[in-house]
């Protein structure tokens, strides 16, 4: 028989194996991690070049920055180019250099501190973050991400106090509720996970991360077929796919694990 603590060990290994990409980038809504649905800052300006091609964005903007590097705007799009490419190192370094010329511009510091948790540079994030807006002038955009590389660092209930600071300034806001989501999730709390998620999918988010974690959060607690009519929906046929079958994987590895922990029956003898 599976020991209590075993099993613990693989209940929370289950948990924590499709949950520890908090605060990660989120590209897309593939399955088998929990996707956080806040990637952005605090309304960094977007160009039209941006938003099409992602490289040739990038080839634009480096042109631009190149001529003029201490441009703040020039310099976070730029940089939120590079991360698109996955070139994040790179993001960071445009942005620090940004920031030495700027370092109380609040929306270069707000850029500068997602992209420092993007390449896991996790407490010098914290710490650009506290001068990205001030206790008088609290960004819920900030408090978000402060929560996200929190959960990151495995201190959930302070990601939480964040969480639940920024819905306060913007109550019902589906990105903090959703990261609020996973941050119970983490901490193991499936039904308050549950809960939140829910509340996140009802509002008006468009963002299919969103239904994704409340399915994957679902299928944790072994509601499967629940869980599939969720995670098909509103996805690409082969995305769905995707979503399904490792739910499936999910029910098969749950099967396996309460098997093991069934005590075993002796085998029946044969008559004499």
């Amino acid at each position: 028989m599976m020991s209590k603590a075993n099993s613990r060990n693989e209940s929370r290994r289950r948990v924590t194996s499709i949950a520890l990409a908090i605060a990660a980038a989120a590209g897309g809504a593939g399955c088998g991690t929990l996707q956080p649905a806040a990637t952005s800052m605090t309304g960094s300006i977007v160009s039209p070049a941006a938003a099409a091609e992602p490289r040739q964005a990038a080839e634009t903007l480096g042109e631009r920055y190149r001529a003029n590097p201490r441009d703040p705007a020039v310099a976070i799009n730029y940089a939120q180019a590079l991360r698109g490419l996955g070139q994040r190192a790179q993001a960071v370094a445009v942005l620090e250099q940004a920031a030495i010329h700027h370092p109380s511009h609040m929306e270069l510091l707000g850029a500068y501190g997602r992209a420092l948790a993007d390449v896991g540079s996790h407490d010098q994030a914290l710490e650009v973050l506290n001068r990205a807006h001030t206790p008088d002038r609290p960004d819920w955009r900030i408090l978000n991400v402060q929560g996200a590389v929190l959960d990151q660092l495995g201190r959930h209930e302070d990601a939480q106090r964040y969480y639940a600071t920024a819905l306060r300034i913007a109550p019902d806001e589906a990105s903090v509720l959703s990261n609020l989501g996973l941050s119970y999730a983490l901490s193991k709390n499936l039904l308050e996970a549950e809960a939140t998620l829910k509340r996140a999918a009802a509002g008006r988010s468009t963002d299919p991360r969103v239904r994704q974690n409340l399915a994957l959060v679902i299928g944790l607690q072994g509601r499967f077929a629940e869980a599939e009519v969720i995670a098909r929906a509103e996805l690409p046929p082969d995305q769905a796919a995707a979503n399904v079958a490792y739910l499936r994987q999910m029910l098969a590895q749950q099967n396996a694990i309460q098997a093991r922990s069934q005590p075993r029956r002796p085998a029946a003898r044969p008559p004499s």
